[in-house]
Protein backbone atom coordinates (compact mmCIF):
# COMPACT_ATOMS: atom_id res chain seq x y z
CA UNK A 1 0.00 0.00 0.00
CA UNK A 2 1.48 3.20 -0.81
CA UNK A 3 1.60 6.55 0.99
CA UNK A 4 -1.41 7.67 -0.85
CA UNK A 5 -3.57 5.04 -0.03
CA UNK A 6 -2.40 4.63 3.38
CA UNK A 7 -3.45 7.98 4.24
CA UNK A 8 -6.94 7.39 2.17
CA UNK A 9 -7.14 4.74 4.95
CA UNK A 10 -6.20 6.91 8.34
CA UNK A 11 -8.20 9.59 7.10
CA UNK A 12 -11.40 6.87 6.77
CA UNK A 13 -10.43 5.18 10.19
CA UNK A 14 -10.55 8.90 11.63
CA UNK A 15 -14.14 9.74 9.92
CA UNK A 16 -15.72 6.40 10.75
CA UNK A 17 -14.62 6.80 14.27
CA UNK A 18 -15.95 9.69 14.74
CA UNK A 19 -19.81 9.36 13.14
CA UNK A 20 -19.63 6.25 15.47
CA UNK A 21 -18.01 7.47 19.03
CA UNK A 22 -21.07 10.10 19.74
CA UNK A 23 -24.04 7.39 18.98
CA UNK A 24 -21.80 5.57 21.43
CA UNK A 25 -22.77 8.27 24.34
CA UNK A 26 -23.16 6.64 27.97
CA UNK A 27 -24.64 9.88 29.61
CA UNK A 28 -28.36 9.26 30.36
CA UNK A 29 -29.44 12.67 30.28
CA UNK A 30 -28.20 12.83 26.38
CA UNK A 31 -28.93 10.86 23.20
CA UNK A 32 -26.71 9.45 20.35
CA UNK A 33 -27.14 10.23 16.55
CA UNK A 34 -30.09 7.94 15.39
CA UNK A 35 -28.78 5.63 12.15
CA UNK A 36 -32.44 4.92 11.12
CA UNK A 37 -34.51 8.05 12.96
CA UNK A 38 -38.33 6.33 11.27
CA UNK A 39 -37.07 3.38 12.69
CA UNK A 40 -36.83 5.67 16.50
CA UNK A 41 -39.68 7.38 16.43
CA UNK A 42 -42.46 5.65 15.72
CA UNK A 43 -45.20 8.24 13.99
CA UNK A 44 -47.76 5.86 14.85
CA UNK A 45 -50.34 6.84 18.25
CA UNK A 46 -50.52 5.01 21.04
CA UNK A 47 -53.23 2.37 21.77
CA UNK A 48 -54.71 4.68 25.03
CA UNK A 49 -53.61 8.15 23.44
CA UNK A 50 -56.22 11.00 21.63
CA UNK A 51 -56.22 10.48 18.19
CA UNK A 52 -57.24 13.90 15.74
CA UNK A 53 -58.07 11.48 12.77
CA UNK A 54 -61.18 10.57 14.86
CA UNK A 55 -64.39 12.56 16.37
CA UNK A 56 -64.37 10.94 19.08
CA UNK A 57 -60.34 11.20 19.73
CA UNK A 58 -60.12 7.60 20.56
CA UNK A 59 -57.16 5.48 18.96
CA UNK A 60 -58.55 2.26 19.64
CA UNK A 61 -61.17 1.30 17.41
CA UNK A 62 -64.15 -1.13 18.18
CA UNK A 63 -65.03 -3.87 14.73
CA UNK A 64 -67.09 -2.34 12.26
CA UNK A 65 -70.65 -4.16 12.99
CA UNK A 66 -71.15 -7.59 11.45
CA UNK A 67 -66.93 -7.86 11.54
CA UNK A 68 -66.20 -11.67 12.01
CA UNK A 69 -62.67 -12.91 13.33
CA UNK A 70 -60.91 -14.67 10.90
CA UNK A 71 -61.45 -18.11 11.39
CA UNK A 72 -64.54 -17.74 13.64
CA UNK A 73 -67.68 -19.02 13.48
CA UNK A 74 -70.44 -16.69 14.32
CA UNK A 75 -72.86 -17.88 17.01
CA UNK A 76 -76.57 -16.29 17.15
CA UNK A 77 -77.72 -17.67 19.91
CA UNK A 78 -78.28 -15.86 23.62
CA UNK A 79 -77.83 -17.91 27.24
CA UNK A 80 -81.49 -18.94 27.62
CA UNK A 81 -84.01 -21.46 27.46
CA UNK A 82 -85.35 -20.52 24.36
CA UNK A 83 -82.65 -19.80 22.66
CA UNK A 84 -81.05 -23.13 23.95
CA UNK A 85 -84.53 -25.15 22.52
CA UNK A 86 -84.01 -23.15 19.22
CA UNK A 87 -80.69 -23.87 18.95
CA UNK A 88 -81.73 -27.95 19.24
CA UNK A 89 -83.63 -27.54 16.37
CA UNK A 90 -81.64 -25.54 14.02
CA UNK A 91 -78.45 -26.82 14.80
CA UNK A 92 -77.10 -30.02 12.79
CA UNK A 93 -73.89 -31.74 13.31
CA UNK A 94 -72.10 -31.90 10.72
CA UNK A 95 -69.48 -34.88 11.45
CA UNK A 96 -70.60 -38.80 11.57
CA UNK A 97 -68.71 -40.75 14.62
CA UNK A 98 -66.05 -42.54 12.33
CA UNK A 99 -63.19 -43.24 14.75
CA UNK A 100 -61.09 -40.30 14.03
CA UNK A 101 -63.93 -38.26 15.41
CA UNK A 102 -64.15 -40.42 17.89
CA UNK A 103 -61.17 -40.26 18.84
CA UNK A 104 -60.64 -36.21 18.72
CA UNK A 105 -63.60 -36.06 20.65
CA UNK A 106 -61.59 -37.78 23.35
CA UNK A 107 -58.89 -35.86 23.37
CA UNK A 108 -60.94 -32.91 24.27
CA UNK A 109 -63.26 -34.41 26.34
CA UNK A 110 -60.13 -35.48 28.34
CA UNK A 111 -58.67 -32.04 28.30
CA UNK A 112 -61.40 -29.77 29.13
CA UNK A 113 -64.75 -32.11 30.67
CA UNK A 114 -62.82 -35.14 32.44
CA UNK A 115 -61.93 -32.85 35.51
CA UNK A 116 -65.63 -32.41 36.30
CA UNK A 117 -67.88 -35.22 34.60
CA UNK A 118 -65.06 -37.95 35.27
CA UNK A 119 -63.63 -40.29 32.67
CA UNK A 120 -67.24 -42.10 32.36
CA UNK A 121 -69.12 -38.61 32.40
CA UNK A 122 -71.19 -39.61 35.32
CA UNK A 123 -70.11 -36.20 37.01
CA UNK A 124 -67.77 -37.89 39.40
CA UNK A 125 -64.92 -35.83 38.52
CA UNK A 126 -61.80 -35.34 40.45
CA UNK A 127 -62.97 -31.17 40.90
CA UNK A 128 -65.76 -32.50 42.97
CA UNK A 129 -64.68 -35.73 43.95
CA UNK A 130 -62.19 -34.18 46.04
CA UNK A 131 -64.16 -31.40 47.34
CA UNK A 132 -62.81 -28.75 45.70
CA UNK A 133 -66.26 -27.99 43.91
CA UNK A 134 -69.93 -28.20 46.23
CA UNK A 135 -71.88 -28.40 42.63
CA UNK A 136 -72.46 -31.95 41.30
CA UNK A 137 -71.85 -31.75 37.84
CA UNK A 138 -74.29 -33.25 35.76
CA UNK A 139 -74.08 -37.33 34.43
CA UNK A 140 -74.14 -36.90 31.34
CA UNK A 141 -75.50 -40.02 30.73
CA UNK A 142 -78.39 -39.91 32.42
CA UNK A 143 -81.52 -40.99 30.68
CA UNK A 144 -83.00 -37.09 30.63
CA UNK A 145 -79.49 -35.92 28.87
CA UNK A 146 -79.46 -38.59 26.33
CA UNK A 147 -82.53 -37.14 25.09
CA UNK A 148 -81.18 -33.52 24.46
CA UNK A 149 -80.15 -32.71 20.86
CA UNK A 150 -76.92 -32.69 19.39
CA UNK A 151 -77.69 -28.74 19.00
CA UNK A 152 -78.38 -28.72 22.72
CA UNK A 153 -75.06 -29.96 23.87
CA UNK A 154 -73.07 -27.72 21.32
CA UNK A 155 -75.08 -24.54 23.04
CA UNK A 156 -74.45 -26.01 26.45
CA UNK A 157 -70.78 -26.35 25.54
CA UNK A 158 -70.14 -22.78 23.50
CA UNK A 159 -72.38 -21.05 26.32
CA UNK A 160 -72.36 -23.05 29.55
CA UNK A 161 -75.38 -23.73 31.36
CA UNK A 162 -76.41 -23.30 34.76
CA UNK A 163 -72.97 -23.83 37.10
CA UNK A 164 -71.13 -24.82 34.17
CA UNK A 165 -68.85 -22.13 32.46
CA UNK A 166 -68.95 -21.47 28.38
CA UNK A 167 -66.16 -23.06 26.82
CA UNK A 168 -66.70 -21.64 23.29
CA UNK A 169 -63.15 -19.33 23.86
CA UNK A 170 -61.55 -22.85 24.70
CA UNK A 171 -63.05 -25.38 21.95
CA UNK A 172 -62.89 -24.65 18.13
CA UNK A 173 -66.32 -25.15 16.90
CA UNK A 174 -65.76 -28.53 14.78
CA UNK A 175 -64.27 -30.18 17.69
CA UNK A 176 -66.96 -29.20 19.87
CA UNK A 177 -69.31 -31.65 17.68
CA UNK A 178 -66.48 -34.06 17.86
CA UNK A 179 -67.77 -33.58 21.54
CA UNK A 180 -70.73 -34.01 21.37
CA UNK A 181 -70.19 -37.35 19.32
CA UNK A 182 -67.87 -38.68 21.94
CA UNK A 183 -70.75 -37.64 24.62
CA UNK A 184 -72.76 -39.45 22.62
CA UNK A 185 -70.81 -42.49 22.68
CA UNK A 186 -70.63 -42.47 26.30
CA UNK A 187 -74.09 -42.16 26.46
CA UNK A 188 -74.55 -45.40 24.56
CA UNK A 189 -72.08 -47.40 26.78
CA UNK A 190 -74.02 -46.49 30.06
CA UNK A 191 -77.10 -47.41 28.45
CA UNK A 192 -75.73 -50.41 27.27
CA UNK A 193 -74.49 -51.13 31.08
CA UNK A 194 -77.43 -50.19 32.51
CA UNK A 195 -79.61 -53.06 30.32
CA UNK A 196 -77.24 -55.50 31.21
CA UNK A 197 -77.25 -55.23 34.58
CA UNK A 198 -81.16 -54.78 34.28
CA UNK A 199 -81.23 -57.96 32.62
CA UNK A 200 -79.63 -59.88 35.16
CA UNK A 201 -81.71 -58.92 37.82
CA UNK A 202 -84.48 -60.19 36.33
CA UNK A 203 -82.97 -63.63 35.56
Amino acid sequence: MNIAGRTLFRISVILLTALILPGCDRQKSKRGYDFIPDMVYSRAYETYSKNPNFKDSITMRVPVAGTVSIGATPFHYTIDSLSWVKAGNELINPYLPTDEVLARGKLIFTTFCIGCHGALAKGDGQLYSSGLYPLKPKDLTAEAIAKVKDGQIYHTITLGFGSMMPHGAQIRPDDRWKLVLYVRKLQKEATTARDTITSAKIK
